[in-house]
């Protein structure tokens, strides 16, 4: 058993205490005014729905590689993720599911539990590609299937103006899959038919996607009118704060992934997003024309950048970890017999410790 005091941070309270853990929560326990409390927060670990990579390792080249992401982004706070690959040959995207998969079914110590994936594409538009490698496909069910088959594919990326996207959205929606709209020149009304036929989630909110415009409202319009769930990269440089705070008062449930490639805590220099090189360049990751290609972002950086922007601590932690274990459906949270995957934090919302699964992770410098 594990004992931590601290302010206890829950979607509905915040209070002094102590949690008590093994490999689950055994014990919440509130501290009296006679005792002393910690000055730290105690706050279920961070779930980051959409990272490519870390520490030099992009989860397209393996099972090693998505095993090194996982360590990496555990040590910043990550205490559970969904591997996202790139839109790439079907080969590839083969040979990567099998390798997330390797890892789904065998965690090692001091990894982020790899929950499955987030397929982001190949059924994106070409018009619409950001940073993703040019091998889009037509969206196609026989296609789809097949890699169902091989990894647990908890959420899936597309454009819904693509040829057979609606028939692709419904399927998905019945298998459990969540369906996000992204990479996408959709119209308005091409982006609710996607969202009318199950797709509910938004990729990297603003960030391509076709923009807010009061004559045509096109995904941005929808998103904002509609929408319960949306990604958002709160790096600073994919979206102004300002537009994080509007999207959040508009779509109540708006969480923060990284969208971290191999760049993230490695110095500037040129890395790896499946078949393209990127460049890290201060703060961000570009490719040679300028163009932002995923993110150095860590998710304990995105809960500071938050508080700093006026989020207060629980809104941070609904936005870096309740609302996406909500939206896939996953136990999470500082409740009894709820995994013991927690993150402590000092005053200023720097880490100070890391808990996956109740084993103490090494938390980087």
């Amino acid at each position: 058993m594990t004992v931590l005091a601290g302010t206890l941070i829950t979607p509905k309270l915040s209070y002094s205490g102590r949690i008590v853990f093994s490999e689950q929560v055994e014990a919440l326990e509130p501290l009296d005014a006679a005792q002393d409390c910690p000055e730290r927060y105690i706050l279920p670990g961070f779930i980051d729905l959409h990272v490519h990579g870390g520490d030099g390792a992009d989860c397209m080249e393996g099972e090693q590689a998505v095993r090194q992401m996982a360590r990496f982004h555990a040590q910043h706070g990550t205490t559970a993720l969904l591997a996202t690959t790139v839109t790439a040959p079907l080969e590839e995207l083969e040979a990567a599911l099998r390798g997330i998969a390797a890892v789904v079914q065998n965690p090692g110590p001091g990894e982020a539990r790899v929950l499955g994936v987030h397929l982001e594409g190949p059924f994106i538009s070409p018009e619409r590609l950001g940073a993703q490698p040019p091998y889009t496909r037509t969206p196609n069910l026989t296609t789809m299937r097949h890699l169902l088959s091989l990894a647990p594919i908890r959420v899936v990326t597309l454009a819904p103006e693509r040829p057979g996207a609606l028939e692709l959205i419904r399927f998905l929606t019945e298998q459990g899959v969540r369906v996000q709209q992204g990479h996408t020149a959709a119209t308005y009304a091409q982006s609710l038919a996607g969202f009318e036929a199950g797709a509910q989630g938004f990729t990297h909110f603003y960030n391509a996607m076709t923009p807010l415009r009061h004559r045509e409202p096109g995904v941005v319009g929808l998103g904002l009118e509609r929408a319960r769930w949306a990604e958002v990269i709160p790096d600073g440089l994919h979206v102004h704060p300002a537009a994080i705070r509007a999207l959040a008062r508009a779509i109540p449930q708006t969480y923060a992934v990284t969208d971290a490639v191999a760049a993230a805590g490695r110095p500037e220099g040129e890395y790896r997003l499946g078949r393209h090189r990127v460049y890290k360049k201060s703060q961000g990751v570009f490719l040679a024309d300028g163009t932002l290609a995923g993110s150095a972002l860590t998710m304990d950086r995105a809960a500071y950048n938050l508080r700093c922007w006026g989020y207060t601590v629980p809104e941070v932690m609904q936005m870096t970890s309740s609302f996406a274990a909500q939206y896939l459906g996953i136990p999470h949270g500082l409740e009894i017999g709820r995994p013991a995957d927690l993150v402590v934090l000092d005053e200023q919302l720097q880490l100070v410790e890391v808990y996956v699964r109740g084993q103490k992770v090494e938390v980087s410098g």
